[in-house]
């Protein structure tokens, strides 16, 4: 973001001057107006969005009636504020300067406006101060600040300052536990040093109270960090809290649950589109996962609405990836809220494959074994390219005269095939290779590899040579066999999402025919399953850990294939029926059925559709329902007769049209209906998540931290300071005075 204001003619960078900046908004008619009044060529090919992130004026550009001072110590703009002081002709004065700002060209009524608006504010300004000047001195004294407070306050701002650094690089305030931080030999916590290192740089003179304390005072406590870093994570979410009431929609997507500081947290995401019609899904905090199914509910809600101020009313969408034990409470809250707010349609996560998220929600132990295998596999591969290559190796030994089939294999395990649609099937081709690639890096004959290697190797390899995980793969890769395609689909192109909500019919059709003549079809599954173990020379066996909860009668013996059809095949393909029948509701497949309304799926129906019978649910939402059929026939007419030009394919590029405002109905729909959480983000939609998974990764269980996460995620997300003590002074008044800032250590 650039330190200096970019109106033409102003030289006030934000470096050197005190005056307040202010960024462009993100309204789309509101940033045009400011864009408009600059009269800057530089700033016309720009994107509200852009704007907003890279672009600034300085408050010298304001009419002194359009600021306000939100406290003594920061200066906002009114809702309505609009730049109208601009200096566009003292450049004439000095042909030869060289501009570094392409002044747009005036026509003479342009430049009427412009003096008749500097006239408007110097009136206003003498208004202003007339009435400034007539003010009770009781009110004025009221809003100023000791010297003392000020220094307190810019002493609160380096701190906040230095918290936000160690959060957005992802650095620990202490790396040491609460019981070795006694030891005197240890180095000092990260935050303490980056404090020193600032006060021994100099030019900081909010850190001279740090210098005249005590030798053994301690700055500021544990306590006192832990509330600032919560104070710096409210206020970054607020920022984010606003874009999304300001668009009004927004839709509820969680992660599985994750460890942090030895407790439960389920990540929590809303999925919105913001002012510039941009599809973003952004992290907003950890909710702690402890409890019962009511518990947990009511935890959500009160989050969600009390201390973020969304109204669930409006939210349009829920999604929620789950595994294990955790599956259970998740599907209870996805039914819990659908019953509340049946708009918030439950909906899979467009971000992660429909089978793996099928698979994940199966509370079995075969198929977590499964699962929880993948996850290890996939880390295994990732810690060098030489075990890539040793699994290629595998592949080619096992595949030697199908080296097609090897080559598929190679160009598979080089992506992320864990998470694949397709992954169940490439795990059961790759699984011969997979073991053997396991069995020589444990054995390490030629010390190639670490003892952590060879070490994930054993582990891995003892679970591929498990009866329970080979019977509960192939299971998994011929019940979601059916699903694969269809699952495909709904993470494809809109017009493939269209025609996948049509033919999950034929989908259930077919489950639904595997679960009635189940016997059958376990036969050939289970027979499969004892094929592939004896290959890998893995007895076929009843898992002890059954046998020992369910001791036989003497005499008597578990037959595995009675074993494995009760408690794996029939509950697998139920579980993926009513998951189905569960995440595709009425109420979503209609929604997905209205994506006709985009230009390119309509082109390909021949322009034959009907949305009217499909958006009874959202009716509510448009601005105008009643004319709804009559602009929907409108809307079928000026694309059935564009002639042949490329048609938008998506609800993003159909929203980026400048004339669908003239269907106020449509565009209403359309915003609601992206942000159905089934349907792909646009490029950059996601990053948030991204960010998210590489703080997973990158950083051990012991040293995770709700807040310092939420700043590394949110690294690149405007922080304003003097917000930050405002809310951390009214939050925590008891820790305002410099005696309880610096206390002296025992």
């Amino acid at each position: 973001m650039s330190n200096f204001c970019a109106a033409p003619n102003c030289t006030i960078r934000s470096n050197e001057s005190a005056s307040p900046f202010f960024r462009f908004p993100r309204d789309t008619e509101r940033c045009k107006q400011w864009v408009d009044n600059c009269h800057c060529k530089d700033l016309e090919d720009k994107t509200p969005d852009q704007l907003n992130r890279h672009y600034r004026l300085c408050v010298n550009h304001f009419e002194p009636s359009m600021i306000c001072k939100a406290s003594p110590y920061r200066t906002k703009l009114k809702d309505n504020a609009t730049p109208t002081i601009f200096d566009l002709t003292s450049h004439l004065n000095n042909p030869q300067c060289r501009q570094r700002k392409r002044i747009k060209e005036l026509s003479k009524a342009e430049a009427g406006q412009v003096k008749e608006r500097k006239k408007d504010s110097v009136d206003q300004s003498k208004t202003n101060k007339n009435y400034a000047e007539g003010q009770d001195d009781s009110e004025t004294n009221t809003t100023q600040l000791t010297s003392k407070e000020k220094e307190h306050r810019e002493y609160l701002k380096s701190l906040f300052e230095v918290i936000v650094v160690l959060g957005k690089q992802n650095i620990p305030l202490n790396r040491h536990t609460k019981e070795v931080q006694e030891s005197k030999c240890l180095t000092p916590s990260n935050f303490k040093a980056l404090l020193e290192y600032r006060m021994n740089a100099g030019g900081d003179e909010a850190l001279r109270r740090f210098e005249m304390s005590a030798v053994n005072a301690e700055c500021c406590t544990f306590t006192q960090q832990r509330q600032m870093m919560e104070v710096c994570e409210s206020c970054i979410r607020e920022e984010l809290l606003q874009e999304v009431r300001e668009v009004r929609f927004f839709s509820l997507v969680t992660d599985d649950v994750v460890e942090i500081s030895g407790e439960s947290h389920l990540p929590m995401f809303l999925r919105f589109l913001d002012q510039a019609n941009c599809l973003r899904e952004e992290f907003v905090g950890f909710l702690p996962f402890e409890g019962e199914d009511e518990t947990l509910m009511e935890r959500l809600l009160t989050e969600v609405t009390k201390k973020w101020g969304l109204n669930m009313d409006y939210c349009r969408g829920q999604a929620h990836f789950s595994s294990g034990v955790h599956s259970s409470k998740m599907k209870a809250i996805a039914t819990k809220l659908t019953e509340m707010y049946p708009t918030a349609v439950y909906t899979p996560r467009s971000t992660c494959a429909l089978n793996a998220s099928l698979a994940s929600g199966v509370a079995l132990t075969g198929v977590q074994i499964v699962m929880s295998t993948f996850k290890k596999i996939e880390s295994f591969f990732n810690e060098a390219s030489s075990l890539q290559l040793e699994l290629e190796n595998a592949i080619s030994i096992f595949y030697q005269g199908n080296e097609e089939k090897a080559n598929d294999l190679k160009e598979a395990c080089r992506t992320n095939w864990t998470v694949r649609h397709d992954a169940f099937e490439v795990a059961v081709d790759v699984l011969e290779s997979l073991l053997l690639c396991m069995d020589s890096v444990h054995d390490n004959e030629d010390l190639r590899w670490s003892d952590q290697v060879t070490n994930d190797a054993l582990e891995i390899s003892e679970a591929l040579a498990d009866f329970e995980f080979v019977a509960s793969l192939v299971v998994l890769k011929n019940t979601l066999s059916f699903t694969r395609a269809f699952g495909k689909n709904l993470q494809g192109p809109t017009m493939d999402v269209y025609f996948a909500a049509n033919s999950l019919t034929a989908v259930l059709h077919s489950l639904n025919e595997v679960s009635d003549n189940i016997d059958v079809y376990h036969e050939f599954w289970f027979e499969e399953a004892v094929n592939l173990a004896a290959a890998l020379e893995i007895p076929v066996k009843v898992p002890r850990l059954y046998l020992r909860k369910h001791h036989p009668e003497s005499g008597t013996e578990i037959q595995p294939e009675s074993y494995f059809k009760e408690h794996l095949t029939a509950p697998v393909v139920s579980h993926v029926i009513n998951e189905l029948n569960d995440l595709f509701s009425e109420n979503h497949l209609n929604a997905l059925r209205c994506l006709t309304l985009v230009p390119a799926v309509m082109g390909q129906l021949k322009f034959n559709t009907s949305e009217e019978n499909n958006v009874e649910m959202y009716r509510n939402d448009l601005p105008n329902a009643d004319t709804l059929p009559t602009e929907l026939h409108c809307w079928r007419v000026k694309w059935k007769h564009r002639g042949k030009v490329t048609l938008p394919s998506t609800v993003h590029e159909t929203l980026q049209l400048a004339e669908v405002k003239f269907f106020p109905n449509v565009l209403a729909f359309l915003r609601v209906l992206c942000n159905l959480p089934v349907l792909s983000l646009d490029v950059d939609g996601d990053a948030s998540r991204k960010r998210f998974q590489m703080y997973l990764e990158n950083t051990p269980d012991k040293h995770r931290s709700k807040s310092l996460a939420f700043l590394n995620i949110h690294y690149n997300a405007r922080h304003d300071l003097d917000v930050m003590v405002d809310s951390y002074i009214k939050m925590y008044p008891e820790n305002e005075s410099h005696e309880q800032v610096c206390q002296p250590v025992d």
